[in-house]
């Protein structure tokens, strides 16, 4: 009784619009929601002693930023920590963590606190639209009663993106929903299995629109489900098309799968339901839309588990009432080949995939002039990746980023909502640009499906859809061949990899072989990164139904961009008691570092 009063105590409770649970046990959970510059939190943790919350680069306790409070005696506390990289916590001389509440009852304890996004205190971890580390952890005794009392088990990490623009809920419980999902499927003792099922559309004959999307993961398969891709396939197909699931990307996988190529709705781990803007519906139930789908289920096995029987899948849930516009989805970014690949032992690895000016000018002029409004985004990469940013150019002048995740962790992939919608115009060009760490690999990373190959690769959710399902790039091979001293191949070509006829000292090796047995340092790498940010590339530019536009396979040259991209600087406003000349010097620091930094590294 008494947290309800809590509750009610905290005032509406649009203040906290976000919430999440961050323990297994549900005995913590946060509460967030944006007030101007900064960010109110609301902590419910299951525990009489003292609570602690931070965030993290690495989601351990080296170089964090913390808050640990509780209610000792009657008397709420708060305090700003911060921790070295020997995880040593100490007191912040800056406290920038603000109290505005404290409550114990004989079971929980519940903070509430604010901070500006952005502190100018070089020990607190700034707030941006990035994926953010959260650490949490608790203790049943209070700080005060012996000194730094240790939490035990009673901690952990979960990655969050804190600043998500508020969603309108529309409340869906009485709508009629259907599920898509997979039936005892046998997961196989190996790292990777993709799994595909065809599903038909229950609802048919009249116009309905999808409002909300949710997953629906089997308990205790949190781990094992990685991603769930739903795509649109061929209209031509029969009902004998349903009566098994296969494995995807297989030699013997059924003829049907291959006419499944207009992804309609992309899940990642760590995400959860996705709902429509108010005014935009995946529109379903006529002759334009899916009526067969396939499910592709992403199974990470890495511990090669035997005997997991999995029925995850996902849950639609739809409404007769239609909204203004149908849905589209458009996959941008690099074309998953071979031809993508990332050499071994580099801190740092830039890649590019472009969806061209030439696609974007052929399949926008053709079908909508005044152009595509962009609503949300998925960036997606694998184990690799660190940073993902969907940089966008208006008749080669650069917008705002239109997405970005700085902080990119493979295990929490979600649509981000935009702030506001972009428009796409004829004329647009947009580049997926990934960033990659390889320093603990010893032989090439290349691009393909396994979560130990590489992928870079953006979802754009828009509307009014249009007939452009993928606007991608591959760089040209030969031209990466020929920086390790590759002079001729087996022509025609018979086999993949293909064949190295010369030098000698790749002779009858595979690509794939060659590239590994060149001796890569990092200044080699450095240079081939140059090189093949520079390669002309060949246009993929695809239709629904295996369609393609005209400049499909055409080749273009990347554009001339600024690079790296320069991150805008940030306004911080501390809310301590600096002074005001203090306050310009941080900020002038701060500003210098932040483009001292963006001079030499890739992202602040």
């Amino acid at each position: 009784g008494l947290l309800c009063a809590a509750a009610a105590a905290a005032g509406p409770p649009r203040s906290y619009p976000h919430s999440a649970v961050l323990d297994g046990a549900a005995a913590y959970r946060l509460r967030w929601g944006r007030r101007g510059s900064a960010l109110a939190f609301r902590l419910e943790v299951r525990t009489r002693g003292y609570v602690g919350f931070g965030l993290s680069t690495s989601g351990g306790m080296a170089s964090a930023d913390i808050v640990v409070g509780g209610v000792e005696r009657g008397q709420p506390y708060l305090q700003d920590y911060f921790t070295d990289e020997n995880r040593v916590l100490k007191k912040d001389p800056q406290q920038d963590y603000h109290l505005e509440y404290a409550m114990e009852n004989s079971t929980h304890t519940i903070l509430a606190f604010s901070r500006e996004l952005h502190t100018c205190d070089t020990n607190d971890k700034s707030i941006t639209e990035s994926t953010v580390r959260v650490i949490w952890a608790y203790h049943h005794k209070d700080m005060g009663e012996a000194g730094q009392n240790y939490h035990g088990s009673n901690r952990g990490t979960k990655s969050l993106r804190l600043l998500n623009p508020e969603k309108e809920e529309v409340l869906s419980a009485s709508l009629p929903y259907f599920d898509l999902t997979n039936k005892d499927v046998p997961v196989p003792d190996k790292d990777t299995t993709y799994w595909c099922q065809m599903f038909k559309i229950p609802v048919q004959h009249e116009k309905h629109h999808v409002t909300k999307i949710e997953p629906l993961i089997q308990k205790g398969h949190e781990n094992l489900v990685h991603h769930i891709l739903l795509y649109q396939c061929s209209s031509n197909l029969n009902d004998s098309v349903l009566d098994y699931g296969h494995e995807c990307y297989h030699p013997n996988m059924p003829d049907s799968f291959l006419t499944c190529e207009t992804v309609i709705f992309a899940w990642a781990i760590g995400g959860e339901g996705f709902t429509y803007p108010p005014h935009v519906g995946l529109s379903i139930g006529t002759a334009a839309d899916p009526q067969f789908v396939l499910m592709e289920v992403h199974y990470d096995n890495p511990s090669y588990t035997e005997g997991l029987i999995d029925n995850s899948g996902l849950r639609l849930i739809y409404t007769p009432v239609i909204r203004k516009y149908d849905a589209g989805v458009i996959e941008a970014g690099l074309w998953v080949s071979l031809f993508h690949n990332i050499p071994p032992g580099m801190p740092e690895f830039v890649s590019e995939g472009h969806c061209t000016l030439e696609c974007l000018e052929e399949a926008l002029g053709a079908e909508r002039p005044a152009g595509i409004h962009v609503f949300a985004v998925l960036l997606h990469a694998h184990l690799a990746g660190r940073a993902i940013r969907m940089r966008h150019f208006h008749n080669g002048e650069e917008q705002k980023l239109l997405a970005y995740d700085d902080e990119f962790d493979f295990n929490f992939q979600e649509f981000q909502y935009l702030k506001e919608e972009r428009t796409i115009l004829p004329g647009d060009n947009l580049i997926t640009e990934c960033h990659y760490s390889t320093v603990d690999r010893s032989r090439m990373t290349w691009g393909g499906l396994s979560t130990r190959n590489e992928m870079c690769l953006s979802y754009l959710l828009y509307y009014p859809r249009i007939n452009l399902t993928r606007c991608a790039s591959i760089p040209d091979i030969m031209e990466q061949l020929q920086f390790i001293g590759v002079k001729e191949i087996y022509r025609p070509v018979r086999t993949w990899p293909f064949i190295i006829k010369s030098p000698k000292q790749y002779k009858n090796l595979s690509f794939m072989d060659a590239m590994n047995k060149f001796k890569w340092s990092r200044s080699e790498g450095l240079s081939y990164n140059e090189l093949v940010l520079k390669l002309p590339v060949n246009v993929r530019c695809s239709k629904t139904d295996n369609a393609e536009w005209s400049i499909q396979g055409m080749t273009a040259l990347p554009p001339e961009i600024e690079r790296p991209y320069k991150t805008e600087p940030v306004i911080c406003s501390s809310s301590s008691c600096l002074r005001c000349s203090l306050f310009l010097t941080l900020l002038f620091v701060v500003h210098v570092t932040a483009s001292t930094i963006g001079n030499i590294g890739p992202f602040v």
